[in-house]
């Protein structure tokens, strides 16, 4: 008797704010191991969409362009997420797969600001930050990855998101300097204690899993974002897995593609009558 097929599992880390040039230039051994697995890989935020999180974020998750999911700014206020939803909301609604998503920043998990961009994942964990302070969203971060890190070692979610903020936070409240490059150094940390939850899973043997760790837009170096300067605009998709090769791309990637990554991950057909605009780079 054949031994069963291995069971498809996706892990994507959303690390809100990153600069693809101060990333370079600070240690991040654990996205380095996904990396030199996979691909590293630039993403020009498209001219229509303004270099900002709502945006941004909303065409990773859903896999369609800004003049579909009409997310405009960081108020999510008539967009149109019911038509184009989220990959773990889609998943649970086409395919019954059990999903999950980690967040703290208010529109992706709840009614505030005209959300939740994420609007019917199957398991969810939302723990809002204090305040609006570099400390506060450190913690905030602290505590999504401490809970998912336990969701991901002892529960089954097919795919997952995890939201981490305070990199962004630390970049608008302090630029981008010496705290800022702290905050991805502690952010690459929590992205090793997700990634080491995966190995410690009694049936991680008999998985395959796909990590995906993305951005949605950089800063200026004083910090802050949603012009078209090219540190703004210039995001990045990380990537490894059993389907993917190693080495850059052989095309230039876009937001979109995250979520259509996904699906061709888990090998999960995308409903034609609800298509995406991206593309997997990997086809199985």
């Amino acid at each position: 008797m054949s031994a069963p097929a291995p069971r498809r599992r996706v892990l994507v880390v959303g690390i809100d704010g990153v600069t693809l040039e101060t990333l370079a230039a600070v240690p991040t051994p654990h996205l380095d191991s996904v990396t030199e697995a996979g691909f590293l890989a630039p993403v020009a935020i498209d001219p229509g969409t303004p270099s900002m999180s709502g945006p941004c974020w909303a065409t990773v998750v859903t896999g369609v362009r800004i003049d579909k999911h009409a997310v405009w700014s960081n108020d999510f206020s008539g967009n149109r997420l019911q038509l184009f939803p989220d990959f773990a909301s889609r998943l649970t609604a086409e395919h019954g797969a059990y999903t999950y998503v980690a967040a703290g920043w208010q529109p992706l998990l709840t009614v505030a600001h005209g959300g939740p961009l994420f609007r019917t994942p199957g398991r969810t964990t939302f723990i809002a930050a204090a305040a609006d302070t570099v400390e506060a969203w450190d913690a905030t971060d602290e505590a999504i990855t401490r809970e998912a890190v336990r969701v991901l070692t002892e529960d089954d979610p097919e795919a997952s998101f995890v939201y981490l903020g305070a990199v962004d936070e630390t970049g608008h409240i302090l630029g981008c300097g010496d705290a800022y490059e702290e905050a991805i150094v502690r952010a690459d940390k929590r992205l090793g204690r997700l990634l080491a939850a995966l190995r410690a899973r009694s049936s991680y043997t008999q998985e395959e899993w796909t990590v995906i760790v993305v951005t949605d837009h950089g800063h200026r170096p004083e910090g802050g974002h949603g012009g078209r300067s090219e540190r703004e605009t210039t995001a990045w998709i990380a990537c490894c897995g059993p389907s993917i090769a190693a080495g850059e791309p052989d095309r230039a990637l876009r937001h979109e593609d995250v979520a259509a990554q996904v699906f061709a991950s888990l090998d999960r057909k995308i409903d034609s009558h609800a298509t995406v605009d991206g593309r997997a780079w990997s086809k199985s």
